[in-house]
């Protein structure tokens, strides 16, 4: 596939852009070398709720995330969820290890595929909505 890793950076940027219950953004794209990159974004949305972003990411061959953690709060900054794929829950014997979720707590750890920043997205725009 081999994407360019300013492409991969613009097409990160439209899908905060595009978010339809989005309010404000912060993002930014570190180019580490070439291929390779981290990125940091905060996104905030309409009903107060924020989403913290970091993902390193390698284009050299397809889009590897080798870290990512998408953190979800409420406005009064408690967790709702995070997603990521630190490797520090091997003792609960996840299948989808290292990839997890923290759903409602740090303690409450379950499985979960790898989701991209768009899963993450819909899956808030779903939620905003709903309490609309």
């Amino acid at each position: 596939m081999n994407l360019p890793l300013e492409a991969y950076f613009q097409q990160i940027e439209t899908a905060i852009s595009t978010c339809s219950q989005l309010t404000s953004f912060t993002l930014d794209g570190e180019k580490r070398d070439t291929y390779e990159g981290f990125i940091r974004a905060e996104i905030k949305f309409t009903d107060g709720s924020i989403l913290r972003v970091r993902e390193f990411v390698s284009v050299e061959i397809s889009v590897d995330r080798d870290m990512y953690a998408y953190q979800y709060m409420d406005a009064t900054n408690s967790l709702i969820f995070r997603y990521d794929n630190t490797p520090h829950h091997k003792k609960l014997n996840l299948p989808t290890y290292p990839n997890h979720k923290h759903d409602g707590s740090e303690e409450n750890v379950t499985t979960s595929s790898a989701p991209t920043l768009l899963d993450v997205l819909q899956e808030i725009t779903a939620r905003v909505e709903s309490f609309l």
